[in-house]
């Protein structure tokens, strides 16, 4: 079996967490012949899959694990909390990872930033994705923090490459 490497991207809202995975992910498949699979967290619970009314909806209301198929997709609902190791099971066949968010796994991290840096992140950072709206010179950034261009995604890619952790 390949090593499988995982990475997770934070940052404020409207950073281009979302934006930034996208481009990686599509260059990553498309360009480095990499399967890639994604876990977006939703703190606040906003995120719609289903549509009140119709059968999968009925059967994700019971409480039971679902999952639906179809010729082009199948996707998987639940109503509990997975740690990182049971949503990698469900995953199971791929090269990368990327999160979005879930502050607490113990993953390398990319922190994304636009205009001003948030210090709070720093100590949970490991790279930090900017462009040039930020000059790292006004911050006390750590020493141990890489700096990435957040417009350059083979950047972004070689540090994820480098620097993701086998999971």
């Amino acid at each position: 079996m390949n090593k499988r490497l995982a990475v997770a991207f934070t940052g404020p809202s409207n950073s281009g967490k979302t934006t930034l995975i996208l481009k990686v992910a599509r260059k990553l498949i498309h360009e480095h012949g990499k399967r890639v699979a994604i876990i977006k967290h939703d703190p606040s619970d906003k995120a719609r899959f289903d549509v009140e009314g119709k059968d999968s909806y009925k059967f994700s209301d019971t409480g039971a694990e679902v999952i639906v198929t179809s010729p082009t997709r199948t996707t998987y609902f639940s109503k509990q909390n997975k740690d990182l190791d049971e949503m990698i099971r469900l995953f199971n066949d791929f090269d990368i990872l990327l999160v979005e968010g879930l502050k607490n796994l113990p993953l390398p991290r990319i922190s994304i930033f636009r205009e001003t840096l948030d210090s709070d992140y720093f100590p949970f950072m490991n790279a930090l994705a900017i462009d040039e709206t930020i000059n790292t010179a006004d911050y006390d950034v750590p020493s141990d923090v890489d700096i990435l261009d957040l417009n350059d995604c083979e950047d972004v890619i070689s540090w994820i490459l480098k620097n993701a952790k086998e999971v």
